[in-house]
């Protein structure tokens, strides 16, 4: 079992950075990817970025390339989600979840773990 926890969420401006958390226990060597999810009211999940524990390629949504980067911390098992110039349009609950495998990375169906989701806010 694994267990995700997030934080780092909040209300901010246009324009503005946050940084998002997850801090990963339990048997995280039995995954292979951690990712980062956002959903938004009234649409589905939507797949933000991910990447590998051991150090693979990262991959994003084409909404945020450019804005998000994903990174890790192998040493703290945390994983981040860096959000610089923020718009409107990314206000959603923002999800980290941990595959198995890297099969299927972008549906959100493809994910064994998944920590309990964090508000962020952007106001124009």
């Amino acid at each position: 079992q694994v267990q995700l926890v997030e934080s780092g969420g909040g209300l901010v401006q246009a324009g503005d950075s946050l940084r998002l958390s997850c801090a990963a226990s339990g048997r995280t060597f039995s995954t292979y990817v951690m990712a980062w999810f956002r959903q938004a009211p009234g649409k589905e999940r939507e797949f933000v970025a991910v990447i590998s524990w051991s150090g693979g390629p990262t991959y994003y949504a084409d909404s945020v390339k450019g804005r998000y980067t994903i990174s890790r911390d192998n040493a703290k098992n945390t994983v981040y989600l860096q959000m610089n110039s923020l718009k409107p349009e990314d206000t959603a609950v923002y999800y980290c979840a941990t595959a198995r495998s890297s099969s299927r990375y972008r549906s959100a169906l493809q994910y064994d773990y998944w920590g309990q989701g964090t508000q962020v806010t952007v106001s124009s």
